[in-house]
């Protein structure tokens, strides 16, 4: 088989790389190197211009309101353009906590002008609380207006163009979500998947966006190490772009599934035990659909 090459576009590396966003780039270079795969990471800072035809990944991670504020007129007047482009070729790109709020319509922060999006997604965030710049706010009435804990989504573990490659029941992702900002889906748009446990997007019981091989979430922490095959829908839609085919090698993945099946049972389990504050009253029936007997792997792993 000849060599098969990618390019990453990593944007805003330094500005908006928090919880260990890094770890999103590491878990991509490293399945693809294990398979074979040349990947090329290039560093997309303000100001640099893309070129659709170039990048066959797109990532970018989470940030604060100042960093929102900075990087918002590049991405939508510089980059977005080009960014839309890519997606609509078959790039694939991951967007994080901040970063995903940036890839939609707009932004509103609780004060100030309206942050435009780079319109990928049909979707728009209103951030609803104040956070503690009020000096007569606690850390305690700030928390209790944030999305903040455990997040645990049922994904259908489709293929870019919609076919199903995983059994029925889809993939469990998990992860750590951490915000105040509610985000939108417009009637065009596709969640990523169903919330199990957590917040997600708004409360509506959906989380992230889906479109084509771009995927907006709130799963943090980074997400990719414990979800292999969230990683893998990523490098396959890069691969089809670039090369006409997605043939991936399956890989063992036993430390991987190790970390995220260790991390849905602790999850699941704090919920039964009643140690996490807030859920909803839906999540103890859907836990009887995940938690298996002792020596059976969660649903949704391959």
């Amino acid at each position: 088989m000849a060599t098969r090459r990618l390019t990453l576009g990593y944007l805003y590396p330094e500005i908006m790389s928090a919880y260990g966003d890094r770890g999103n780039i590491a878990t991509i270079m490293r399945r693809c190197t294990w398979r074979g795969i040349d990947l090329d990471v290039h560093e997309l800072r303000l100001g640099d211009p893309v070129h659709p035809d170039d990048v066959d990944i797109f990532v970018i991670g989470n940030g604060g309101e100042s960093q929102q504020r900075l990087v918002a007129p590049d991405l939508c007047d510089v980059k977005g353009l080009a960014i839309r482009e890519a997606v609509d070729q078959g790039a694939a790109l991951l967007a994080v906590g901040a970063g995903y709020e940036l890839l939609g319509r707009f932004y509103q922060p609780s004060r100030g002008v309206e942050l435009p999006g780079a319109g990928l997604f049909d979707a728009w965030t209103i951030q609803h609380g104040a956070g503690l710049s009020t000096a007569s706010r606690t850390i305690t009435e700030a928390r209790a207006e944030r999305a903040i804990g455990d997040l645990l989504v049922r994904w259908d573990g489709g293929e870019p163009d919609g076919s199903l490659t995983e059994p029925a029941g889809g993939e469990l992702l998990v992860g750590f979500e951490n915000h105040s900002a509610r985000t939108y889906l417009g009637p065009t748009a596709r969640p990523l998947g169903q919330v199990v446990i957590g917040h997600g997007n708004n409360g509506d019981g959906r989380e992230g966006v889906r479109l084509g091989g771009a995927v907006g979430t709130y799963l943090r922490g980074p997400c990719l190490p414990r979800n292999p095959a969230l990683a893998d829908f990523l490098i396959r839609a890069a691969l089809v772009r670039r090369h006409g085919e997605a043939d991936l090698e399956p890989l063992s993945d036993d430390l991987e599934h190790a970390a995220h099946d260790t991390a849905v049972l602790r999850v699941t389990a704090a919920t039964r035990t009643g140690r996490r504050p807030g859920i909803s009253r839906r999540v103890p029936a859907m836990l009887t659909r995940i938690v298996l007997p002792a020596g059976q792997a969660p649903a949704g792993r391959g």
